[in-house]
Parts: structure tokens; sequence; C-alpha cells
């Protein structure tokens, strides 16, 4: 019932897309929205530090003229998801609250609000990661102190192995070796095969410009361990179940053939960019539009927690 609905709305959608003016002038900090050209800017970026995205075109009949021809949308494939979303040990319905609750679409799901360590999330390390040059002078400080304390590490007297071994820590099990090999056992059963072999899910992800919306939008393809296409139930086990049929919906891809394909609906994206944008201007730096889709693919993982695709972690601004 809940995918009727969401096929209905698809349908309208493409109608009031296809009445929607494209958007020419830039909106970015001021609401979060990107034009074509900011879009195909930020894809440009993403796809020159994450070599596992590209631009792909599509059909034909369905190329955007408002974007460049062979620049359509962005996709990568063979992303590896290793568990289902209930295998989580983070993942606890008592840690999730719906942040933007007042829409037909469900809202938007934060699913570590009440954890120990919550990232309030990307925000907070998106802000971190812009300050580089506050950062980076704070840290030669703290390099120097560590140099001091190596210093007084290497006056230290070594550490006597024949002794070490005499007295049996050779012998003693590692802790690390334990802790793998319960890892290992609980998995199997849930996701492995009998050989202790775990058994992975891949997905093909494409990022596409959804013109009603001014925002980036993500979809999905799944695939089991033999490379057969996932049901729609066995798709939204890897979903954050509050956001399953509610922020993810299955709908027709816009430049692709076939079947529905599952897609994190782009109606908050905006909103949560703009909080972000704020986020970051608050603690002093500057979120460039280039950097749209490297932080977009960082918010919506609360979404898909378990697919490991790559948005390059690690970056300076």
């Amino acid at each position: 019932m809940q995918n009727m609905i969401n096929a209905v709305k698809g349908t309208a959608r493409g109608v009031a897309e296809y009445l929607t003016p494209v958007l020419t002038e830039s909106k970015f900090k001021e609401t979060g929205v990107i034009t074509p050209e900011e879009f195909v800017v930020a894809g440009d970026h993403i796809v020159h530090h994450c070599p596992t995205w590209q631009w792909a075109t599509g059909e034909d009949i369905k190329i955007r003229p408002y974007l460049p021809p062979d620049k359509q949308f962005l996709i990568t494939r063979n992303v590896p998801c290793y568990k289902r979303v209930k295998q989580m040990d983070t993942h606890q319905e008592e840690q999730e609250k719906v942040i933007e609750e007042e829409d037909d679409d469900g809202g938007w799901v934060d699913t570590h609000h009440f954890a120990a360590d919550s990232t309030t999330a990307a925000s907070q390390e998106i802000a971190e990661m812009t300050l580089d040059n506050k950062v980076l002078s704070g840290s030669k400080k703290k390099d120097d102190n560590d140099d001091d304390n190596e210093d007084d590490d290497d006056d230290a007297e070594a550490e006597d192995m024949e002794a070490f071994e005499q007295g049996g820590m050779l012998e003693d099990e590692d802790e690390a070796t334990l802790k793998t090999e319960t890892i290992a056992s609980e998995t199997e059963g849930a996701g492995s095969s009998e050989s202790g072999i775990l058994q992975t899910r891949t997905y093909d992800l494409n990022i596409t410009y959804d013109k009603y919306y001014q925002t980036p939008r993500l979809w999905l393809f799944g695939y089991d361990e033999n490379r057969k296409p996932l049901t729609v139930d066995e798709l939204y086990e890897d979903f954050s179940q509050d956001h399953a049929k509610k922020t993810v919906t299955m709908e027709a891809h816009p430049h692709l053939p076939g079947p529905p394909l599952a897609s994190v609906h782009p109606c908050k994206h905006a909103d949560v960019m703009k909080k972000i944008i704020q986020t970051v201007a608050d603690g002093g730096g500057e979120l460039g539009v280039h950097m749209y889709l490297m932080i977009f693919l960082k918010f919506v993982q609360a979404v898909i927690p378990t697919i490991e695709y790559d948005y390059t972690r690690h970056f300076t601004m």
C-alpha cells in the first residue's frame, strides 16, 4: 500500500519537475539547494577525490538538457554491505529520533541521537574538517610536545626479551586474536556460509540531480552474494528501519530503464545541508559548494549505515 502511495506521489512529482524551471541563480548558502552547474562542480570534485565514483550518461532519450550529456549522474558499483542493519550493536530503537517529523514523507531520522558518543552527527565532524588551519596550528604545538615525550621514551631501558620469553609471556593468549575469533563465530549463521566466509551483499549507487527539489538524490540497487538482485524486502534489511518505506522509497530511475529502484527521498536534503552550512559558519569556517556531495554522502549514511561506499572520510578542505 505504501509503495502504491509512493508511486502516485512519484508520478505527481514527475509532472511537477517537468513544470519546475531550472535553477540558475546560486542559493547554496541561503537555502542549501544547488543549480545543475553546481551539481556538476561537486560531481567533478568527488570523482577526482573518490575514484570509485564516475560520471554516467544513461539512456539517450532520458538525457536532461540542463546537464552535460556525459555528466548526467554519478555511479559507483559493487559497494560492499557486510551485515544487516539489525545486526548492528549500535542500532537500537531507543537511540532513534525523528528530526523533521511534520511532513508527509515521514521526516528525517537520526539513528544515533541518544547514543553516548552521539555525533549530532555529520555536522560537528564537518565543522571540524573546515577549520583545517586552526587544527593544523594546534596539532603542530602538540607534536612538539610529543617529540619531548618520545625523547623520554628513548631514554628508557629496553625490554629484556629473553626474560620475557622465559616468563611464559609469549604463550599468553592475545586478546585481539580472541576478539577476532569471537566476532567470526558470532557472524556464522547471520550472513556467513558454513565455511565461515562472510557472504557479502553488494550495491550499485547512483547520485542524480533532482530538478524539483534542486538537490542531489541517492539511488540504490542491491545484489546478494550470488549476484542475484535483492527483493524489496531484502533491500529494506539494509536501511535504517525508521527510514524504510518513508525516507527510502521505490521509484523509477530518471536515467535508467528497468524496475523501480530504492531511493533516499530528497525532501529534507536542502534543510539538512543548510543546517550543516550554518554549523560550519558558527565554527569559523566556510563550506564551498564543491564539497556538497562529500557532505551529502556523509549525512545520508544515517539511512544506509551498513553500506560502505566511498566518500573519503579523511580529507582537507
